[in-house]
């Protein structure tokens, strides 16, 4: 890069003695990287006259090819500068799907008007398990959502979600306060897929607490297609508070007693600058507290 720097000194300034001035190197070591570079090419780059220098042909190929090369070196050690400074690169978010508008939209809004040169990339997912496969295969940088079963990776908490149950807005729980689980078994059930991670959840809830959930009526992959499937009067869902939408229009109650699940961020590089900066971010923006239901740690 310093030869093809020289090289372009040169026939900017039309000479010898002026492009070693402004490069602030000697002329001999000048001399000495036009001729390295002149043995690369085969031919020689410029032309010597009584006064100045001419470049030939090929000196004139290649110092076109020389600028693009050099402002592309510019640009990546800017980039690099930036990137270490937490102020432009990549990010690849793995995310639980209930919780992009609710925990990550907030700062995904704040980060595009603040790091313009940060790309921000989302992926949704509903199991925590199957991120953090992803994570540690190399396909994100940084999982948002509950609590995987397993990790051994950076973890940090964000708060505490609480998990609530939802019906249509006619149903009897509108009367209670809170609903026991057992008050359940003699629902419809609206349950989960086996690819959702938040069935296996609703499933070692109900073990938890001695309960045999009914033979669902209808299963689902999505805790939010749950919710508006239960207010629609579908059946009864499990959901978390996430998954509900602004002004979801049914009855949601919490269990009694109440449950609550971790939020939790995970990172695959937690010394990487960029990575951090989101992170404190995140847990600076904390958990809504949406209706007073969900406690923020």
């Amino acid at each position: 890069m310093r030869a093809l720097e020289c090289l372009v000194a040169i026939v900017d300034q039309g000479s010898l003695t002026r492009a070693a001035a402004a490069l602030h190197m000697s002329q001999p070591a000048l001399s000495h990287q036009i001729a390295a570079i002149e043995r690369e090419l085969g031919t020689p780059a410029i032309e010597r006259l009584p006064r100045g220098i001419r470049p030939t042909a090929a000196g004139l190929a290649a110092v076109a090819e020389a600028r693009i090369a050099l402002a592309a070196a510019d640009r990546a050690v800017k980039t690099g500068k930036k990137v270490a400074a937490g102020t432009a690169g990549r990010v690849r978010i793995a995310c639980a799907e209930t919780m992009t508008a609710w925990v990550l939209l907030p700062v995904l809004r704040s980060w595009r008007r603040r790091f313009p040169d940060v790309e921000l990339d989302l992926k949704e997912y509903t199991s925590a398990d199957r991120m953090l496969d992803v994570l540690q295969a190399g396909g994100a940088d940084i999982i948002v959502g509950p609590r995987p079963t397993r990790t051994n990776e950076h973890t940090q908490t964000l708060g505490r979600e609480e998990i609530v149950i939802v019906a249509s807005p006619e149903h009897r729980f509108s009367g209670m306060d809170a609903v026991p689980l057992t008050e359940l078994i003699a629902e419809p059930l609206l349950h989960y897929s086996p690819g959702c991670g938040f069935g296996g959840t609703v499933d070692q809830l109900a073990d938890r607490r001695g309960v045999v959930l009914p033979q669902p009526v209808l299963r689902t992959g999505s805790p939010r297609t749950a919710a508006q499937l239960a207010t629609a009067g579908m059946g009864v869902a499990i959901v978390p508070f996430s998954a509900l939408t602004v002004r979801p229009g049914g009855t949601i109650r919490s269990l009694d007693p109440p449950e609550l699940r971790d939020v939790v961020v995970i990172v695959a590089a937690p010394h990487d600058e960029l990575l951090r900066r989101f992170v404190a971010d995140l847990k600076g923006n904390g958990l809504p507290d949406l209706a007073g239901r969900c406690r923020t740690a």
